[in-house]
């Protein structure tokens, strides 16, 4: 064997191993952020989608940009995550701009438009049709800068304690409801209920609710909605789809290294497909062991989805006459909902509505 060959490979390989610490790493500051999470440690999808993002980053920058996550009411509560980045008490949060809408209804974009788009439809506007630019605008206002990050795909109608028949049941009910969904709701007579996630359950077994709306079965199973709700009603259609966010302090980030930025965009982004497709892998299953443990599932009946798409539109409508920032984000949206609408009509929804139809 040739000494020298030998010895030069093994420079060689010295030189790989120095590179395999993360470039950006090695003369990179030492960074430490918090990020408060709307989510209990619980629900192992949502607030974990925000433990992936600090996974992701730190292993990225050989752990000299680190984030430490905290559940829901470990720092600030559920609800307060937006207060608590906007006015610098974390750097960064894991939440649901739909938590918002009492500040603004126009945060509901960001989010979910109750009839709107599907998750496909979001994303194609959010990253390449200039929605994410129009709330990275609103949001400013907050000092905020958002960065997509999970969700849930559409969601599921809800835990009822009684079954519905006609929007008249649905009148003086008690519903548990977060974002534009519940001042819809509110029009069929429902009466709207904002509470975070780990406060929703003590609520329904007490009585003070008549009906919650979460997510899906997978994390519903987990509230354990069914053991005091056996009525479980599909769909959800005030979230045909739900996105997630970081929220971070626009002050914070800008005084990131660049290459810290980028990692953490690329980890938000990466979240953002691992949530969904962590929800659309585990709700099947969990339907069938809802089922198993008593929840009967039913359908809304044609003429609440119809109440409901025309309070939802009159609704934007009124809101957008009054509220520029809404009016400028809707119109946006709403042509291109309406181009995205025609293309699935023909090059989607054909295809699901067959194979839907066959067995086996």
């Amino acid at each position: 064997m040739d000494r020298r060959a030998l010895l030069k490979g093994g420079s060689v390989a010295a030189g790989a191993a120095a590179l395999a610490t993360p470039a950006i790493a090695q003369s990179q500051p030492e960074v430490r952020w918090r990020m408060a999470s709307s989510y209990p440690k619980s629900l192992d999808t949502l607030f974990g989608a925000g433990a992936q993002i600090a996974k992701r980053v730190a292993a990225a920058t050989d752990n000299k940009f680190q984030i430490q996550v905290f559940a829901a009411g470990e720092i600030v509560g559920g609800l307060q995550v937006l207060d608590a980045v906007q006015n610098g008490t974390v750097e960064c949060g894991y939440t649901l701009s739909s938590f918002y809408i009492g500040k603004d209804p126009t945060f509901m974009f960001e989010a979910s438009v109750p009839l709107g788009m599907n998750t496909r439809h979001h994303n194609a506007w959010m990253i390449h049709a200039g929605g994410l630019q129009l709330v990275r605008e609103f949001l400013a206002d907050y000092n905020i800068v958002n960065f997509p990050a999970g969700n849930t795909g559409a969601q599921m109608g809800g835990w009822f304690r009684k079954e519905i028949n006609s929007v008249d049941d649905l009148k003086g009910l008690k519903f548990r409801i977060a974002g534009m969904g519940g001042q819809i709701l509110s029009r069929l007579g429902a009466v709207p209920q904002v509470l975070a996630g780990g406060d929703i359950y003590p609520a329904l077994e007490r009585g003070t609710l008549d009906a919650v709306e979460w997510a899906g079965p997978y994390d519903d199973e987990k509230l354990g909605f069914v053991k005091v709700a056996k009525y479980y009603y599909y769909p959800g259609f005030w979230e045909g789809t739900a996105q997630t966010s970081l929220y971070a302090n626009k002050d914070k980030l800008a005084a990131l290294p660049e290459a810290y930025r980028n990692v953490l965009e690329a980890a938000c982004a990466e979240a953002n497909l691992w949530c969904l497709s962590k929800y659309d892998a585990e709700n099947p299953d969990a339907l069938r062991r809802v089922i198993s443990q008593g929840a009967q599932l039913r359908a809304f009946p044609r003429d609440v989805l119809e109440a409901g798409h025309k309070h939802a539109f009159q609704l934007y409508g009124e809101i957008a006459a009054q509220n520029p920032k809404f009016k400028k984000i809707y119109e946006h949206w709403s042509a291109f909902r309406e181009k995205e609408l025609t293309w699935f009509r023909i090059g989607e929804f054909p295809f699901d509505y067959f194979v839907y139809s066959q067995r086996g």
